[in-house]
């Protein structure tokens, strides 16, 4: 084992176990992480709303776009004839944004469910909309970083970079955008220009991998209020300072399983929320999300 693999696996549980210091600043004692959905087959498109509530989909089996109410604890479907959808996102004018990657497409939809085709013919994955309306989507198969500008115009932002992009998220100044590697161990960010392009690409923070492992499977992300990144992988939810430094990982609710996706949500978006397959957990902590 190489010293960096035997330092990884000796550390590990510190961070697994909310040892570290540093993760003192996000949780809080005897909150643990408590389940919020149950009975879908794949949770993903984590999003909220003003009021706090919770949005997802089931990419696998679910019909359209669910939504848990966080003061009541009961879920229900908000949208349906929508089913395969990966990303979501509530934008600028109040419509849904969705990566509707069953079929190839990013569209918009109303509250009542009217949908209108943003872009066709793309392997999307995840998305996120500034509050200038440019929406940034990632397509992991081609290694491309797309932008669709306030305007409705198509740019390919980045390709060929970032190994099998997939989360994507913005910082509190609309300055950064910072997107996941699934298939490698950086995060991505770019600045924001005023016309919404990118510029500055680089791999500005560096996940922890698993033992043995060449890539972290960096997916889901979203930001905090102060700037801090939350990427989940498959060591858990990776938390990322503004200048790229490692803050902690907050284990995962099961040790054998995944997280996909992650969100701030609840009355004042203090409560983490991950998509962990065919459940949702939750979890209050000392810290509250940026909300767009």
């Amino acid at each position: 084992m190489t010293p960096r693999l035997l330092l990884l696996s000796l550390a590990l549980p510190l961070f697994a176990a909310g040892q570290d210091t540093s993760l003192h600043d996000f949780l809080i004692e005897g909150e643990p992480w408590k389940e919020a959905v149950s009975g879908y087959v794949f949770t993903d498109g984590l999003c909220t709303d003003a009021a706090g509530n919770l949005f997802f989909t089931d990419v696998k089996a679910g019909k359209g776009i669910y939504k848990l109410d966080v003061a009541t604890g009961k879920s229900e479907l908000f949208l349906d004839n929508l089913p395969g959808i990966s990303g979501l996102q509530i934008g600028p004018d109040g419509r849904f944004y969705a990566c509707h990657n069953k079929d190839q497409r990013i569209i918009a939809i109303t509250m009542k469910g009217e949908v209108e085709v943003l872009l066709t013919n793309v392997k999307c994955n995840d998305l996120v909309v500034s509050k200038k309306g440019h929406l940034y989507f990632t397509e992991t198969p081609t290694q491309t970083i797309h932008l669709i500008t306030a305007g409705r115009k198509h740019i390919i932002a980045d390709q060929g970079h970032v190994v099998k992009p997939n989360g994507i998220t913005i910082s509190p100044d609309e300055r950064t955008l910072a997107a996941s590697e699934y298939g490698g161990k950086h995060v991505w960010t770019w600045r924001i220009e005023d016309d919404g392009t990118l510029t500055a690409g680089e791999p500005y923070m560096t996940m922890w991998l698993p033992v043995g492992k060449e890539s972290a499977a960096g997916d889901g992300a979203t930001t905090e209020s102060k700037g801090r990144y939350f990427v989940t992988t498959e060591l858990g939810v990776q938390i990322f300072d503004p200048m790229g430094r490692l803050s902690g990982i907050i284990a995962k609710p099961d040790p054998m399983g995944k997280v996909v996706g992650c969100e701030f949500a609840g009355k004042d978006h203090d409560l983490l929320f991950v998509a962990a397959g065919d459940k949702i957990f939750s979890r209050k902590l000392k810290v509250t999300g940026y909300f767009r």
